[in-house]
């Protein structure tokens, strides 16, 4: 009979990739050396596949279309990030059995079989999976772009899967891809709330798996935290669980955490302690508003069109134009520092001009990483290859 033979959480930070002089490498380091030991933990339980429960980065569905669950079964999981990619062989029979089974458990499942995956999944392939034979089935969970499933939800669908594996042959690794506290793209990118964290943490080492799953998409939103629902669908799939922490760290606007889930209680657990929460009237992700439609879509294709890029760097306002934007976006997006001439030193700001004027956040912010990498590329090019860049524009 099949069964869950490790149970693991990591988060999956862009700067991991882009190493932007404003981060500590050692904290970066710290984090992935705690990815490698989740790598070393499949070769101790050799899984015949890892559930891989992660999220997007309006990367895979954009607006067109973004389901709460989906399933990929395709021959192999493409993903790209920062010029790296990976193609991964899917667990075919397992991801159709799972995808079948759970729509049978009255799940609405989305699934696709051929989707270009972001950093979410790209992470895990690059420092967990690092090269290792064990075929995948990418899971995604939406936490973006609401209305989101709850926590519980989450759960729900990984007990049920779960359930699902113990009816068939598999032994299964399951990891979850995302969290801790961190607000990409908004005002609040910088000041994490690391003391709900700490509380979180301490809940799950002391097996208040509870404390964590009975909490609202409101009240992780607040704290930063939507990122953490596929943790959820981990604890639902393990049970009764206590927590082994091999990383966090504090960064200055993300908490680097990596974990291990083992099956039951911790014994002489604490008991829980509430978290207290403002309930405040904003949300940090809501749905875009229809009007800067235009300005998310172009935002998107910075992000995988060179050429326009290029074009954008020398001047976004015919870009900002032949798009159709408001007076009010295309001055939100030269607000940024991404659109200053290419040889500027001119410190920028970063996604919260453009997230004020109706930016999704994400895919604000994911623009904006992607444009800091091709700068810093640009800037450190010689001046002959710089120019060149400019006249291809």
């Amino acid at each position: 009979m099949g069964r869950i033979v490790a149970a693991m959480a990591t988060m999956h930070a862009p700067q991991l990739f882009t190493r932007p002089p404003e981060e500590d490498p050692k904290q970066l380091d710290a984090g992935i050396a705690a990815m490698r030991r989740l790598g070393k933990l499949l070769d101790e339980t050799k899984p015949d596949a890892l559930i891989v429960f992660a999220s997007d980065h309006m990367e895979t569905f954009f607006l067109k279309s973004v389901p709460t669950f989906a399933i990929m079964s395709c021959e192999n999981a493409t993903a790209a990030f920062a010029g790296r990619s990976y193609n991964p062989p899917i667990h075919q029979v397992l991801a159709e059995a799972v995808l079948e089974q759970l729509v049978a458990r009255d799940f609405d499942m989305a699934y696709s079989q051929e989707a270009d995956l972001g950093h979410s999944f790209a992470a895990i392939f690059e420092w967990v999976l690092e090269g290792r034979a064990i075929p995948v089935v990418p899971i995604f969970i939406n936490t973006y772009l609401p209305p989101l499933p709850s926590a519980r939800r989450c759960a729900a669908l990984g007990k049920a899967i779960a359930e699902i594996v113990a009816t068939r042959p598999e032994r299964v690794a399951v990891l979850a891809s995302g969290g801790m506290s961190h607000y990409p793209g908004t005002w609040k990118y910088y000041k994490p709330a690391y003391d709900f964290d700490r509380w979180c943490i301490q809940e799950l080492e002391n097996s208040h798996s509870d404390s964590f799953i009975c909490l609202s998409a409101e009240q992780l939103d607040e704290v930063g935290n939507t990122e953490m629902l596929p943790w959820a669908a981990v604890l639902g799939a393990v049970g009764p669980q206590h927590m082994e922490l091999l990383s966090y760290e504090p960064t200055t606007h993300h908490g680097h955490a990596v974990a291990i889930f083992h099956p039951g209680e911790k014994l002489n657990a604490a008991p829980p302690q509430p978290y207290k929460f403002h309930n405040h009237p904003y949300h940090f992700y809501n749905h875009p508003p229809l009007a800067a439609y235009r300005l998310n879509k172009l935002l998107y294709d910075l992000r995988f069109k060179p050429g326009l890029r290029s074009r954008a760097f020398q001047d976004v306002a015919p870009v900002a134009a032949e798009y159709g934007l408001t007076p009010e976006h295309t001055v939100a997006l030269q607000e940024t520092f991404l659109f200053r001439h290419i040889n500027s030193d001119k410190p920028g700001r970063d996604a919260d001009p453009l997230a004020a004027v109706g930016a999704h956040p994400i895919g604000a912010l994911m623009a904006v990483h992607t444009l800091q990498q091709e700068k810093r590329k640009l800037m450190a090019a010689p001046a002959s290859v710089q120019e060149t860049a400019l006249a291809r524009a």
